[in-house]
């Protein structure tokens, strides 16, 4: 449980953390995604996310984790889009069950035949409950997902309950990459934030610090950002980021 741990002490000494995606595929070389990899942890985020809706797997993601590893000092946790998504050389995997999918491969089937691999690599599998929101993006259309409609937090408050009751110790809500309408509603932040105890991850469409402090004040313990750092990836921004992140607890 060390990378666990790492994130709960973290949190309780910093009160917010900001956790950067990576996504290989999205990069134009190797090269590029390592310098973005690079500013991500100069400029001050808590964990690098590998991996993406799509997923990069095989030899490719082994080099580029094994890349990332030598570039940052904060832990590398597997983002996965499917089984293949993991690596021996990370260190920790979200161990995701899509709770709002129609098909059971993404709630247990993918888990089942993950579980052996993640266990000969020795990572460390944090289990996560992950719920999509409209309007979903690519993980929403590979998933086969009952969307959350973004007009009802009140059932995204439930499933994250129903989802801490089940024994997950991260929840994730996520309404996919860079969504035109934006990050999940700051009422379904809040609504979800208000019945857990376990922490809660914040993911996509979250462009700017001004929105990043919006959604912690919210409620939300942890926010992930990549397309903004793919494309606004220097130190500067990043760490106006990390300082928005911050803020938004004080």
């Amino acid at each position: 449980m060390k990378v666990e741990n790492y994130i709960n002490e973290q949190l309780d000494k910093k009160k917010a953390l900001l956790f950067s995606v990576l996504d290989p595929l999205d990069y134009p070389t190797l090269e590029d995604a390592i310098k973005t990899a690079k500013n991500m942890d100069a400029g001050g985020v808590d964990a690098v996310l590998i991996g993406g809706s799509t997923g990069v797997q095989g030899e490719m993601l082994d080099q580029v984790t094994k890349r990332v590893k030598e570039s940052v000092n904060v832990p590398v946790i597997f983002f996965p889009g499917n089984i293949g998504t993991v690596s021996k050389y990370g260190d920790a995997v979200y161990f995701m069950s899509l709770l709002n999918s129609r098909n059971p491969y993404w709630i247990t089937g993918a888990q089942m035949l993950a579980a052996p691999l993640v266990k000969q690599y020795g990572i460390e599998p944090l289990p996560v409950g992950y719920m999509v929101v409209e309007p979903g993006g690519t993980v929403g259309w590979v998933g086969d997902v009952n969307l959350i409609p973004r007009s009802k937090p009140k059932i995204a408050a439930a499933m994250a309950l129903a989802a801490q009751y089940m024994g997950f110790r991260l929840i994730i809500t996520d309404a996919g990459s860079n969504p035109e309408e934006g990050h999940i509603p700051l009422e379904m932040v809040s609504a979800v934030s208000s019945v857990l105890d376990v922490p809660y991850v914040v993911a996509g469409g979250i462009r700017t610090p001004e929105e990043a402090k919006a959604v912690v004040k919210a409620g939300a313990d942890i926010i992930q950002v990549g397309t903004a750092f793919e494309k606004k990836g220097g130190i500067d921004a990043v760490k106006k980021f990390v300082s928005a992140v911050r803020e938004g607890k004080k």
